[in-house]
């Protein structure tokens, strides 16, 4: 159930719905857009409370919302979310991307990677600590040998880090470390991480499974939102279809598509989405050009030896001419590239 005020309520109108809603059991969400102000009421409210609501002063609308999910809703929140990180806004009117290696694997690797994402404008370091593998025999992750090699990374480049967490009890320790918590496409439905993270005071990228449906996937992010963390954000990473030749299939549709849905911001991961190098840049381009609000990139200094899907990975090379492909596409969609000092430098350049 959301609560339209009026355009030009009182500070103490407004009050006096919160205050009403809080005396009936139920939390509020304020969310300010440019001509109304929206209360949402979180919980499932007695169908009497709408008839308590509308007599108030200041109000003009209450509207039941329909959609199982309720604070992932856009009925809920008409504006976007936006997700401060450092210089870069995450949903805004900017490109974001995050890159880096898909497993941390020594120092000198995340050291080398971080620099050259940098450098070719990236604007986020990711790599993985903690492994989720198809095989207990693969390299699961350096745990929290590998969170350390991935804050050194952050003290020499400036770059924020993402990086995955697999279980509740782990989340506490992966947030002393990380920038951004991300829970992968196999714990999409790990209902107690998601809770977990959901009470953790640090934003939260949540990676869609191979099989989820959109309303699936916004309902997982609802149990995030319902633990008061408002800072989330969906990536999508790919589906499992028939199609064998590659890893996943990148349903490009889930971009608008979850834009008009929720005011999330929408990622895509064009590597885990094609599970080929070659792939990634055309399916990143489409990404842009759909209307993502950031990129997912595997890079790595030699990805044949890589741990951990090497055959999806960048090069040093390989990235940066992606990032210049991608400034082109993000430039004529009206989603401009975030600026760093890296990519203003290559801007400068270019000029010159």
């Amino acid at each position: 159930m959301i609560v339209v005020m009026k355009v030009g309520h009182t500070t103490e109108e407004l009050d006096g719905v919160v205050a009403r809603i809080t005396e009936a059991g139920f939390r509020s969400n304020l969310s300010r857009g440019v001509e109304h102000t929206v209360v949402g009421v979180v919980g499932q409210p007695p169908p009497d409370l709408k008839d308590d609501l509308e007599v108030l002063a200041g109000v003009e609308d209450v509207i039941p919302i329909t959609k199982p999910y309720k604070l992932a809703s856009r009925d809920f929140q008409p504006v976007d979310t936006l997700i401060q990180m450092k210089d870069v806004v995450i949903g805004g009117p900017e490109l974001v991307v995050m890159a880096g290696p898909c497993a941390v694997e020594t120092e000198e690797q995340v050291m080398a990677t971080a620099k050259a994402v940098k450098a070719a404008g990236a604007h986020i370091l990711r790599g993985g600590a903690y492994k989720p593998r198809t095989s207990p025999y693969q390299f699961r992750g350096l745990g929290e040998a590998g969170l350390r090699i991935l804050a050194l990374a952050r003290q020499e480049t400036g770059l924020p880090i993402i990086t995955e967490v697999m279980a509740p009890e782990d989340v506490e320790l992966v947030s002393r470390y990380t920038d951004i918590l991300q829970v992968g496409a196999r714990n999409i439905q790990n209902f107690p991480l998601l809770d977990e993270v959901g009470k953790a005071h640090k934003p939260v990228m949540l990676k869609r499974g191979m099989s989820t449906t959109y309303q699936e996937w916004l309902l997982s992010a609802e149990y995030i939102l319902a633990q008061g963390n408002k800072q989330v954000m969906l990536c999508e990473r790919g589906i499992r279809t028939f199609e064998t030749y590659t890893r996943n299939t990148l349903d490009v549709n889930a971009i608008p598509v979850i834009q008009k849905l929720s005011h999330l911001p929408v990622i895509a991961d064009p590597s885990h989405g094609t599970g080929k190098w070659y792939l990634v840049t055309p399916a990143a381009l489409a990404a842009v050009a759909a209307g993502a609000d950031g990129l997912l990139i595997e890079v790595h200094p030699s990805p044949d030896h890589a741990l951990a899907d090497g055959a999806q990975s960048l090069t040093f090379e390989n990235f940066q001419a992606l990032m210049e492909k991608v400034a082109q596409v993000a430039q004529a969609v009206g989603k401009p590239l975030a600026k760093t000092s890296a990519n203003a430098i290559q801007s400068q350049r270019k000029r010159a």
